[in-house]
C-alpha cells in the first residue's frame, strides 16, 4: 500500500473519502476542520449539530457530502477527551479509519492531520504513527483454508493532508515507519504459523531467506556445533523432540569504537507442551506462539538492517520443540551449560530460561556493551500484567528507562519488576549451582533472577513479552492474533540508542 503526505488543503482534496477526528466536545472553530465547514457553507455544522457524533473514543460516523465538498464521504473518527490524547490514540484512529475504508471498498482516502501539535507531538511523529495505524491495522494472516473466501482487497493509497507544505522529513518518516510495519507483519506471519509449518529447521530458512534479501550476515549451528560449544541447557530441552535443534545468528553492521555492539536474544520454542510436566490441553494450540520473542529479534534485526541503524547488532534465537517423548529430559536432571554453570531441572515446562542461559552464554562471545532478551517466558507476567503489557525486568536502571520510554512512544508498554534478591532463595539448588523454578511465587521475577545468573557484568534487561504477543480480541492496529509485539519497541530503542 502506498501512503503519501501532502501539503495540499482539505477543502480542495478530491477523492472517495476524507477522514478526521475531532475530540469530545471540541467546537468546530478551535479544530481545522472549521475550513471544512466554511467552504461547505455550515454543511458540516449542521450535520455536528444533528447530535450522531459527539466524538467519543473510537466512535465513527460516514457522511455522504452529496455535492456539499469536493470529496464523497467525510469520516469522522471520536478522539475522545482533550487530556487524554496521545500518539497511542491516533495510531488507533488511523487503524480505524483503515479498515472501515476497506469495508466499503475504497480503493484510496485521504487523513486531515488535524492532531494538536505539542511536545511528543511533531509533526514526524505523527507521520509515523499514522503509517502505522492504516499498515498494521490492514494486516491480515492468510491461512491455511481449501476454499478461498471472499478476499477483502486494502486500498492502494492514502494521503496524510498536513497543513502547508509537505517536507521531506515526513515522508521520510512515513518511509521508515513502513519499514518497521513490513517487519511487524512478517513476524506477526511466522508467530500464527502452525507448528508443523514452521519447525526449528523452517524457522531457521525463514531467517536465512530474509537475511539475503535484506543484506544481514546469518549462520545457522547444528546439533554437532552446539554440542561442542557445551550447550547442554538447550540439547537437553530439545532432547524430547525428532525435531532437530537449530541456533540461528544474525547479524548487522560491524563492530568499531563508533558502532557498539548489542546483542537481542530471543526465545525460539517453536511448540511447547511443557515436555514431561505436560500443560493443560486448553490453549495448549497456542503454544506456537512460544518463539514469538525469536521472532521479534528477527525482525527488529531486519528493519535495523533497512533503516540502515549504524549500531552493530547481533541477533541470537535458539530454535527446538519442547516436547515429551522416551528420550525427554525430566524433572530431577542436572544440565550442565555452556558457560560451564549447571541447572538442576524442577520443572520441563520452565524450558525457555534453560535455552536462553546457552544463547546468552553464546551472545557475550561478541563482548556486546547491552544485551536484551526477549522471551514469552512467564504465564505469571501474564497473571500480573495483563495482555497488553510486558513485564521488564534488568541491571542497569538507565536501560530500562529507556526501554520504557520506547514503550511509551510506540504503545509497546513494559512495566518494570523487581530482581529482589531474597527472591533467589526460590531458585536455590541442593545438587547443582541453580534450579529452572521454584514454584508459583514470584514467577516471573524467578525467571529474571535466573537468567541475571548468566549475564555477568554486561549491562542487561529481560523483556517477558507472554501477555502481549497474542490478543484474543480485536483491538486498533492489533487484530485478533499474534500482534509482533517487541519489534517497533526495539527499533525504537535502537535508533535512540546513545
Amino acid at each position: 500500500m502506498r501512503i503519501r503526505v501532502s501539503g495540499q488543503a482539505l477543502g480542495s482534496y478530491r477523492g472517495p473519502l476524507l477522514a478526521a477526528g475531532l475530540f469530545e466536545g471540541q467546537k468546530l472553530e478551535e479544530s481545522p476542520l472549521n475550513e471544512l465547514d466554511l467552504a461547505s457553507g455550515g454543511w458540516l455544522k449542521r450535520l455536528l449539530a444533528a447530535g450522531d457524533f459527539r466524538g467519543k473514543k473510537d466512535e465513527v460516523l460516514v457522511q455522504r457530502t452529496m455535492g456539499a465538498l469536493p470529496f464523497h464521504r467525510l469520516m469522522l473518527v471520536g478522539l475522545g477527551k482533550r487530556e487524554k490524547f496521545k500518539v497511542d490514540t491516533w495510531r488507533g484512529a488511523l487503524s480505524t479509519v483503515a479498515r472501515r475504508c476497506r469495508e466499503m471498498r475504497l480503493e484510496e482516502f485521504a487523513v486531515a492531520m488535524n492532531f494538536p501539535e505539542e511536545k511528543g507531538m511533531e509533526r514526524e511523529t505523527m507521520a509515523w504513527a499514522s503509517a502505522e495505524g492504516i499498515l498494521l491495522g490492514l494486516y491480515r494472516f492468510k491461512g491455511f483454508k481449501s476454499k478461498e473466501e471472499e478476499e477483502l482487497r486494502d486500498p492502494a493509497e492514502a494521503v496524510l493532508l498536513f497543513r502547508g507544505r509537505a517536507s521531506g522529513k515526513l515522508e521520510k518518516a512515513v518511509r521508515e515507519a513502513q519499514i518497521v510495519c513490513e517487519a511487524v507483519s512478517w513476524v506477526r506471519d511466522l508467530v500464527a504459523m502452525p507448528s508443523n509449518k514452521l519447525t526449528p529447521q523452517i524457522l531457521a530458512d525463514e531467517a536465512l531467506r530474509m537475511c539475503r534479501a535484506k543484506g544481514l550476515r546469518c549462520r545457522v549451528l547444528d546439533e554437532r556445533e552446539m554440542k561442542a560449544l557445551g550447550m547442554g541447557a538447550l540439547l537437553g530441552v530439545a532432547s524430547g523432540s525428532k525435531e532437530p535443534p537449530r541456533l540461528i545468528v544474525v547479524e548487522h553492521g560491524k563492530p568499531s569504537r563508533l558502532t557498539p555492539t548489542i546483542a537481542l536474544v530471543g526465545k525460539g520454542i517453536t511448540f511447547d507442551s511443557g515436555g514431561i510436566s505436560l500443560k493443560p490441553a486448553e490453549k495448549m494450540d497456542q503454544m506456537k506462539d512460544d518463539m514469538a520473542g525469536g521472532a521479534a529479534v528477527l525482525g527488529t534485526l531486519r528493519a535495523a538492517s533497512e533503516l540502515g541503524l549504524p549500531l552493530h547488532l547481533v541477533g541470537v534465537v535458539p530454535a527446538t520443540e519442547n516436547l515429551p517423548s522416551g528420550s525427554a529430559y525430566k524433572p530431577g536432571d542436572v544440565l550442565t551449560t555452556m558457560s560451564g554453570q549447571t541447572i538442576e531441572v524442577s520443572n520441563t515446562d520452565a524450558e525457555g530460561r534453560l535455552i536462553l542461559a546457552d544463547a546468552i552464554a553464546f551472545a557475550l562471545r561478541y563482548k556486546p556493551k547491552v544485551l536484551i532478551d526477549v522471551a514469552t517466558l512467564t504465564g505469571a507476567c501474564i497473571v500480573a500484567l495483563g495482555d497488553s503489557i510486558a513485564g521488564i525486568m534488568g541491571n542497569d536502571p538507565r536501560l530500562l528507562e529507556k526501554l520504557r520510554e520506547a514503550g511509551e512512544k510506540t504503545g509497546e508498554e513494559v512495566w518494570p519488576l523487581p530482581l529482589k534478591e531474597e527472591y533467589e532463595e526460590l531458585i536455590k539448588s541442593e545438587v547443582a549451582d541453580v534450579k529452572n523454578a521454584g514454584g508459583r511465587e514470584a514467577g516471573a521475577i524467578q525467571g529474571g533472577l535466573f537468567l541475571k545468573r548468566f549475564v555477568g557484568d554486561t549491562p542487561w534487561v529481560h523483556l517477558d513479552i507472554a501477555g502481549p504477543v497474542w490478543t484474543e480480541k480485536e483491538r486498533p492496529y492489533r487484530p485478533k492474533g499474534p500482534t509482533g509485539f517487541g519489534v517497533r519497541l526495539l527499533v525504537e530503542f535502537l535508533r535512540n540508542y546513545g
